[in-house]
């Protein structure tokens, strides 16, 4: 049967066309019932709806038709395994489609997953269900309609089954009307009421009222979508990405280009001025006025219970010399003034100016005595709100045995202390007690103080290692789950005995070059599996140098539109743990076939350069190729064949040809302005059975690590200008933006006393004043320079080359005006489309897929590059953060130290021999949460801004960046559940030297303290005794 539908619209040029789309209904639609006896059902092949569903007392066997919204809104409950046996009507997901694409693919994804029993109908193509739009109806009464007439038909098809299909809306309307037509039909809370044995689906419900627990007087209204863009457009307002500082939650920034050209940061300083963002989110914001921009440092906030932390927005106390502001000033700083008198813009001045009291981003200068900008947010252009970890806070913890499941509610505080704290309704409270579980916020009213969400799942107990992985990767948005079916069907069918074959591989046609002549090696740190890349070199009979950089040819494997190429771009990048490796790739191609190993043939990406005496390119070429590596190195069996003058094989010559030309390749970046930078790298020594830390050291490099690293630099550089030549608009580049001056502001202030000055006039200028700033009697103090230099610069990123001008292409911290990555296809997917970009450059016949010419869609995915790249970085450190608690567990050691930040209330320090970092505090613990005057009087430090460290107002010593401390190192032994800021034991780092009355360790406490360290030592039960233990008790180092 044909339906013809018409309608009328507008062109872009103004234009009235008519068009006809024809909608075909049929009657040979099945109903999904694996058992269905009817003609046309008994025909079709898919019907994975069981016979026997579940039973219940009201509507016996029966089947779930959610409608739109209860898919919406519960999502996270119709993901639990049990939901079983649904039927997804077409009108709603081409409903969820327009509402949400995040929940119409999870929705999509259960019903291809044929275990869960889902089923979809298509109702809008069933003769019998297909409803028109009546005049004067709405879309979404049409839809309601809809699926009424799909659920009253299954009732009626079904009934020979036994089986009742039953609507779940929570629409009262839809419910009123289904009732009236005997549909059998409820509400959501009433359709998991069925599922008496899990109690815990109930607290999952998303979009629940939850009562508040105190009274809070209301944020500011945002501003409308309309008056956003307006005052964005008349660059009133900034748009930016809210970040928050991960040492004090409720300090924000965000960081953006202002009128002039400019990027800088804007603070956003307290809940207040935050007005219900949270991390991540992108919101629109306006300049205070300068009287409340702040002039000093921020306070640590970490274990403070934000309840009891005074409002800092109203006054910022950490700007103290700040003299008070006008009235109006700071009503408009309180965020209660009216959106108009806000945003002139908003009626479509295109020449706006601030209200009165704030200040136009044209008008911010960067004038260091004005004090840092602050702001507050007026509106949220994009939410960016996930699933979080999280605890239950510990203030609203049961006290003994609940008599009863009644729903409470209750706050919970994300492992992330980024994000406030949550308010749930449960019935678990004596379950959640003392475990980790999953949240998600649903909505979060002006009249609230925190967000309102929901419960998800639950993770395990608090401190079991397993426990605290699995929260370290969902946090970080690791995906770890193992690959699918789909996936892994992309897989080569010879599985792990694929071998070389000359004509499937494209040699004998010329397509792919033989180079298993070449004495071709591989450097890489001990252990590695994942072999990228490797590396060959010899004299060539001209005097000059032939090097080639041979890179696994990933591509050959993973071919663009596959299952296994969308779940790499989803995954984006390999992430590497202490005691773990989460694969971009399945573990076949990974570790196996196109790890580069040694004595075996493999598929390779390879780029030569003929290079002269003093390491300059005479000519490149890249092509696929064939390898045979000869030897597969470590860093170290690298070296020692270089020192070795007894070695003089082909790899060994080639090792020493590759170093002197890479030690040229060197010098020339760092003549150009290339930076040398650091950063601490800790490694972990673990047990081979229990994976628990035995023992923990700095990485250390040789110059081979650099031999590889020049060479890679080399070739990533000379493939960057080759896909640029031949995609100028959308070849994935990678830029390194120029840090802004007021970076170095306080670097520079604690360097002047030393005789030290810093050049940031570009990046040769800053590389040559790192070398010269040197303290004889200090080694360690360039390194730690370079390492506080690095917190100072710009996040590397990825981009599409017709997104950005050439000038903007430039990598500061390499001084190359141009780069991209290219060498690490096995981890990284920007190699990936690096790779296609370049096989295309060099054959036109080459399949790349049609993202690479789509500049839009690889935009898209370099957003998805940068952040995965960002998350990997992130977790990596949150894993050796664990490993470190838990080595240090039971153990007390004092340790020489180094300032490398200075706070309110604290200071951080960093200790060189284990590359650890953490806050010592000034004053006591919490004392930040106090009112002003006690934490005050509590202060045995106090601020100084001139100089920018921490002095006696008694005249004793004084605390700044650079200076020398020791530290006594200990894991808080207070319970789990005391811990606020993540219910995890902690690193406590307490002051031995300099003595500070009222910081510094008391001098009996002292004593104690060495002498619980020379019995760690002693009783380090020796790393043999540690080993012994582990591996016969090892259910005694289950927890951290």
């Amino acid at each position: 049967m044909l339906k013809n539908k018409s309608f009328v619209k507008r062109t872009r040029k103004g234009n009235v066309v008519r068009t006809v789309k024809e909608h075909y209904l049929r009657d040979d639609i099945n109903c999904g019932l694996s058992s269905c006896t009817h003609a046309v059902c008994k025909e079709q092949a898919t019907k994975p709806l069981s016979s026997a569903p579940r039973d219940s007392t009201q509507w016996g066997p029966h089947y779930l038709v959610p409608d739109t919204n209860a898919f919406v809104n519960q999502i996270d409950v119709f993901e639990r395994p049990i939901i079983s046996d649904v039927v997804v009507l077409s009108t709603v997901l081409d409903e969820l489609r327009g509402l949400s694409m995040a929940t119409y693919n999870r929705v999509r994804a259960i019903v291809r997953d044929s275990d869960r029993r889902w089923f979809v109908f298509s109702n809008e193509h069933h003769r019998d269900t297909f409803v028109d739009r009546l005049a004067g109806e709405s879309p979404n009464d049409r839809n309601d309609r809809a699926i009424r007439a799909a659920a009253r038909w299954l009732a009626g098809h079904l009934q020979p089954a036994g089986i009742t299909p039953v609507l779940v809306t929570n629409d009262e309307d839809n419910l009123r009307k289904a009732r009236a037509d005997g549909i059998a039909c409820c509400r959501m809370d009433e359709c998991l009421g069925v599922y008496c044995e899990h109690p815990e689906l109930l607290d999952m419900m998303g979009s629940v009222s939850v009562d508040e627990l105190e009274k809070w007087e209301g944020y500011a209204e945002h501003l409308s979508a309309v008056q956003m863009q307006a005052g964005l457009k008349s660059s009133l307002l900034l748009q930016a990405t809210l970040q928050i500082a991960p040492y004090n939650y409720l300090e924000g920034s965000v960081y953006t280009k202002f009128p002039d050209g400019k990027e800088r940061r804007v603070l956003i300083i307290g809940r207040r001025d935050m007005n219900r963002a949270v991390q991540g989110d992108r919101v629109a914001v306006q300049i205070h006025p300068r009287a409340l921009w702040r002039k000093a440092p921020s306070a640590a906030l970490v274990d403070e219970d934000e309840d009891a932390v005074p409002d800092i927005s109203k006054k910022d106390p950490a700007a103290p010399a700040v003299p008070e502001p006008s009235a109006d000033a700071t009503q408009a700083g309180d965020g209660h003034v009216q959106k108009r008198a806000r945003l002139s813009a908003a009626d479509g001045d295109s020449a706006a100016t601030a209200p009165a009291g704030f200040v136009h981003p044209s008008d911010v200068t960067d004038d260091r005595d004005e004090g840092e900008p602050t702001g507050f947010v007026v509106g949220i252009v994009k939410r960016n709100w996930r699933s979080y970890c999280a605890f239950l806070d510990p203030h609203f913890a049961p006290k003994g045995a609940r008599a009863s499941n009644a729903p409470a509610t209750v706050s919970v505080l994300a492992m992330d202390r980024r994000i406030p704290k949550i308010r749930i309704r449960t019935r678990q409270l004596s379950v959640l007690a003392g475990q980790r579980f999953v949240v998600a916020i649903d909505a979060w009213p002006r009249d609230s103080r925190y967000p309102q969400g929901h419960f998800v799942r639950a993770l395990g107990d608090a401190g079991d290692k397993a426990t605290e992985t699995e929260v370290l990767l969902l946090e970080h948005d690791v995906p770890f789950q193992p690959f699918t079916k789909n996936v892994r069907a992309d897989l080569p069918a010879e599985g792990a005995g694929w071998r070389f074959d000359a004509e499937r591989d494209q040699v004998g046609c010329g397509k792919r070059q033989d180079l298993r002549h070449l004495d071709v090696c591989s450097i890489d740190p001990p252990g590695c599996t994942d072999i990228d890349d490797a590396l060959h070199a010899f004299a060539l009979p001209n005097g000059n140098f032939q090097v080639g950089v041979h890179i696994a040819d990933v591509t050959n494997f993973v071919k663009p539109g596959t299952a296994m190429d969308s779940e790499a771009a989803y995954r984006s990048t390999t992430v590497y743990l202490v005691d773990r490796r989460i694969d971009m790739l399945p573990e076949l191609l990974g570790t196996n076939l196109c790890s580069l190993m040694s004595k075996v043939d493999r598929l390779a990406f390879s780029c030569i350069w003929e290079l002269d005496p003093e390491a300059n390119i005479v000519s490149v070429r890249f092509h696929k190729s064939v390898i045979h590596s000869k030897a597969s190195l470590t860093y170290e069996q690298a070296q020692t064949r270089h020192d070795d003058p007894q070695m003089d094989d082909p790899v060994t010559r080639g090792i020493r040809t590759l170093n002197m030309l890479a030690k040229k390749l060197r010098r020339r970046r760092t003549e150009a302005g290339a930076l040398t930078l650091s950063s601490p790298e800790v490694r972990f020594r673990l047990e081979n059975d229990s994976q628990d830390p035995v023992d923990v050291e700095m990485k250390a490099l040789k110059e081979t690590n650099a031999l590889v690293e020049e060479f890679m630099l080399l070739a990533n550089i000379s493939v960057a200008r080759k896909i640029h030549e031949h995609f100028p608009d959308s070849a994935i580049l990678r830029r390194h933006p120029e840090p802004p001056a007021q970076n170095f502001d306080n670097l520079q202030q604690a360097l002047k006393p030393l005789g030290i000055a810093l050049e940031t006039g570009s990046s040769l200028a800053l590389a040559q004043s790192l070398d010269r700033a040197v303290l004889p009697d200090d080694p360690y103090f360039n390194n730690l320079l370079r390492i506080l230099t690095t917190r100072c610069m710009m996040q590397a990123q990825y981009f599409c080359s017709g997104t950005c001008t050439p000038e903007d292409f430039r990598h500061y911290g390499l001084a190359t005006e141009i780069y991209t990555h290219f060498t690490s296809p096995i981890r990284r997917y920007a190699d990936v489309m690096v790779h296609r970009c370049l096989h295309a450059a060099i054959d036109r016949d080459a399949d790349y897929g049609s993202v690479l010419t789509d500049k839009t869609k690889m935009a898209e995915q370099c957003e998805v590059l940068n952040h995965r790249h960002r998350m990997a970085q992130q977790a990596g450190r949150a894993s050796v953060e664990l490993y470190t608690n838990l080595f240090f567990k039971g153990k007390t050691v004092e340790e020489p130290g180094y300032v490398t930040q200075v706070l309110q209330n604290g200071f951080g320090v960093l200790i060189p021999s284990y590359g650890i970092e953490g806050v010592v505090y000034t004053t006591e613990k919490g004392a930040a949460a106090k009112p002003a005057a006690a934490a005050s009087a509590a202060a045995a430090l106090e601020y100084v801004k001139e100089t920018h460290t921490l002095e006696s107002p008694a005249g004793g010593p004084s605390i700044g960046l650079f200076q020398r401390v020791r530290v006594v190192l200990q894991v808080d032994d207070k319970p789990v559940s005391a811990n606020v800021s993540s219910m995890r034991r902690k690193l406590m780092l307490r002051l031995v030297e300099p003595q500070i009355d009222g910081v510094s360790v008391p001098p009996a406490e002292l004593q104690a303290l060495r002498a619980a360290a020379e019995e760690s030592r002693r009783g380090k039960l020796s790393d043999d005794k540690i080993v012994e233990l582990v591996t016969e008790h090892p259910e005694q180092v289950k927890t951290i």
